[in-house]
């Protein structure tokens, strides 16, 4: 039995005062709502209504099962039309997984995009480790890498640059590199993440180039690491991502521009394309757009036509 299509019928039983008005209504016969009726008695073991040639009343059970129908049929509708306004209009929550030197990218641009959809909300959930989107609950991701999951939807996006950058006041008291080699010569920021850290690997005419390099200061969070070169204590090797903004202001200065570092390949994800929510779906689409943009400002060569 339809529980929820029974009680429906109940009540429009009761407002319209006949089975014959509610079956021209739903376009079915008489004997069918009678039966919807009857169905609910049956179900509940109670009888609902005085039935006379004349008219219909309800019993005290009868107006009880009304009373707590209504409540029920009421938050049925309310429930469908939620969903239907989140089926067609972007609203609801939408949580993205992030990597670390992209959070502060997204972080700056998303609050224009929310100002301009009202009953959107998005959650950025920042970590570098491989987090699995249906465990944490994630509508999107940023994946750093090949990917290598079946199921997922991959959007590739672009290359994950790393850049050589250093403050303008840095620059101007101890000079600039030209070759990757000369780097030995200055102080160098090492983001700690492992063995090798303090190795960079640039790509020039001859080939990969690796520097060693030192300092005095090292750590294992991007964000010191951006502090200290924007402070500036000295060179810093990062995500282009992460200082991408401090360059376009002149915050940071890259060096060894002509000596790019290899890059590797990121994606945007997400676990499936069926019935992408709009509110998802105008996330992914504006994080995309902001990515293609800044892409095609920066691609001033070929080298980096798809780097971020």
């Amino acid at each position: 039995m339809d529980l929820l299509g029974a009680l429906g019928v109940l009540v429009r039983v009761v407002e319209t005062g006949s089975f014959s008005a509610v079956a021209r209504e739903r376009e079915v016969s008489q004997a069918a709502v009678a039966r919807q009726i009857s169905q609910l008695e049956g179900h509940f073991g109670v009888r609902l209504f005085h039935r006379t040639t004349r008219r219909l009343s309800l019993t005290d059970d009868g107006q009880m099962l009304l009373g707590m129908s209504r409540p029920v049929l009421d938050g049925v509708a309310e429930l469908e039309a939620a969903l239907g306004r989140q089926s067609v209009s972007p609203v609801g929550l939408v949580r993205v997984g992030v990597p670390v030197a992209a959070s502060r990218f997204f972080a700056q641009r998303l609050p224009a995009l929310i100002d301009s959809h009202p009953g959107l909300r998005v959650e950025l959930v920042v970590s570098d480790r491989q987090i699995d989107m249906v465990e944490d609950r994630l509508d999107l991701a940023m994946r750093v890498g090949e990917i290598t999951d079946s199921s997922l939807v991959v959007r590739r996006t672009g290359t994950a640059a790393r850049v050589a950058v250093a403050a303008p006041g840095y620059l101007k008291k101890y000079g600039k590199p030209f070759t990757p080699a000369e780097l030995t010569k200055f102080n160098c920021i090492v983001h700690d993440i492992g063995p090798d850290s303090d190795v960079w690997t640039f790509v020039g005419p001859d080939g990969s180039e690796d520097v060693r390099v030192s300092g005095g200061f090292l750590a294992n969070d991007a964000g010191a690491v951006h502090l200290a070169v924007r402070a500036g204590y000295g060179i810093a090797f990062m995500p282009l991502v992460h200082v991408l903004d401090d360059v376009r202001s002149g915050d940071l200065v890259r060096v060894l521009s002509d000596f790019p570092a290899p890059g590797v390949p990121f994606s945007m994800v997400y676990p499936s394309r069926r019935h992408l929510p709009p509110r998802t779906r105008v996330v992914l689409d504006f994080l995309l757009g902001e990515i293609r943009q800044v892409r095609e400002e920066l691609a001033v060569d070929s080298n980096e036509a798809h780097a971020i």
